[in-house]
């Protein structure tokens, strides 16, 4: 079994080229799956399981008290998981084949309108000092290109290219893409490495967000930064790096830029992930159709 997960790692890893972060918890899922069946079934192997044996650990789970979605993501890493002994051989029938998720409710992520945006950038415009300056502008980048938080603590300083105004980063499955850069946020950009300059010691030299000690910035402080600064100018309960990826595509779309070109700038691999951000831009096109139609003003 330790041989079947360590190339199941390998597979996903080096075939998939999904994140460490991704893999991790991928194995673990496997893991306490693994566990649960050695306890309710006395059986070591989970290549020999049934549909029954994994439907008990669904009803286990759901008693308690865990999401559909954590369920779902449990499911799909099982579900990889016998798909690649399928593959290879191991087994010869996926106990998971006729599994469907369980029912999920669509969560409507609600962007920061421009009026947040707006205020929040002439609060932080007269940015000085090395950290300041760096704040401001991990929000500007946030919210001027839509990077995802682990493509901004992982940009490289040579991936940002000024002559051309664009930065490279490298999203999921290792996936690279160009982003081009506006160019008020490029004078920031000149800005923030000149304030890095100043930093005395400097170890995590190759990447280009440093804390004031010279280190690659953390997931944690990059959410508790935007949770902080967003704190100021909006009421809404959620805010992190990610609603600031949808406000993003849900400001490009409403002021007119058509789906194909959002869902390259965000790095998507199908239009259907991108669709999920029109129902905003419908939204605000029913406003300004009802605020505007003559047969809405009587």
């Amino acid at each position: 079994m330790k041989t079947n997960k360590e190339a199941f790692r390998n597979y996903l890893e080096m075939e998939k080229k999904y994140s460490p972060h991704t893999v991790a918890a991928y194995l673990n899922d496997i893991v306490f799956f693994e566990a649960f069946n050695k306890d309710r079934f006395e059986q070591d192997c989970i290549d020999k399981v049934s549909y029954g044996q994994i439907r008990s650990w669904i009803v286990s789970l759901v008693d308690d008290g865990v999401s559909n979605v954590s369920i779902n993501r449990k499911m799909a890493s099982l579900k990889a998981f016998f798909k690649f002994l399928l593959k290879t051989k191991q087994i010869d029938v996926n106990p998971m084949v006729k599994h469907k998720a369980l029912k999920t409710p669509k969560i409507v992520q609600v962007p920061f309108s421009e009026k947040e945006l707006g205020d929040l950038m002439k609060e932080v415009s007269e940015a000085s000092g090395f950290e300041e300056v760096r704040d401001r502008l991990i929000v500007d980048l946030f919210y001027t290109t839509g990077v995802r938080r682990a493509e901004l603590i992982h940009l490289m300083v040579y991936n940002v290219d000024l002559s051309s105004n664009v930065i490279k980063v490298l999203g999921k499955r290792n996936k690279e893409r160009l982003i081009p850069v506006l160019p008020v946020v490029a004078e920031n950009v000149r800005m923030y490495l000149g304030e890095r300059q100043s930093l005395e010691n400097v170890i995590d030299s190759d990447y280009f967000f440093l804390s004031k000690k010279g280190l690659k910035l953390s997931e944690s402080f990059v959410y508790r930064l935007i949770n902080s600064y967003f704190s100021r100018v909006s009421e809404k309960v959620k805010k992190s790096p990610h609603v600031l990826r949808h406000t993003f595509a849900t400001h490009l779309l409403n002021n007119g830029a058509d789906l194909n070109s959002v869902k390259e700038l965000l790095g998507h691999s199908s239009l259907a992930s991108t669709q999920v951000y029109t129902h905003n831009s419908l939204a605000e096109l029913k406003k300004v159709y009802g605020d505007a139609h003559p047969r809405n003003k009587r």
